[in-house]
């Protein structure tokens, strides 16, 4: 069973796509981050396959999230969910592959769709640090 950290500031929004994630067979652990480093301190502890976060939360973003991620494993997926269409920020995000930018609203099946398709690609030499 893939494990899936979700990271989202609403918690609606949590409970909504880990109860898809969940009902295909995810062992999800979601939460809050309140900063960068509990992102790293949490995927130590929970060792995910893959990690889904929000881009815009509160107290970090997508961008922050991922280079925490990075720092935890240089190859691990990460799907970010954005409701902004910035080339820009996509590029910045996609630098630090692999990372699949998926943009709301999108249904709770889209997003486990894309999870799964995501989490079964071969992974990819090592990204930036």
């Amino acid at each position: 069973m893939a494990k899936v950290l979700l990271l989202d500031d609403s918690a609606f929004f949590r409970k909504v796509v880990r109860g898809f994630l969940e009902e295909d067979g995810f062992e999800v652990e979601d939460f809050v981050p309140l900063s960068a480093l509990q992102v790293l301190e949490r995927a130590r502890a929970f060792q995910p396959d893959l990690v889904v976060t929000d881009y815009n939360m509160p107290h970090v973003d997508g961008l922050e999230v991922l280079r925490m991620i990075r720092r935890h494993a240089a190859s691990l997926p990460v799907v970010v969910l954005t409701a902004s269409r910035d080339p820009l920020r996509e590029a910045r995000l996609e630098a630090h592959g692999p990372v699949q930018v998926l943009h709301k609203p999108m249904k709770g099946e889209d997003i486990v769709t894309a999870v799964k398709a995501f989490a079964a690609r071969p992974a990819p030499g090592p990204g930036p640090a």
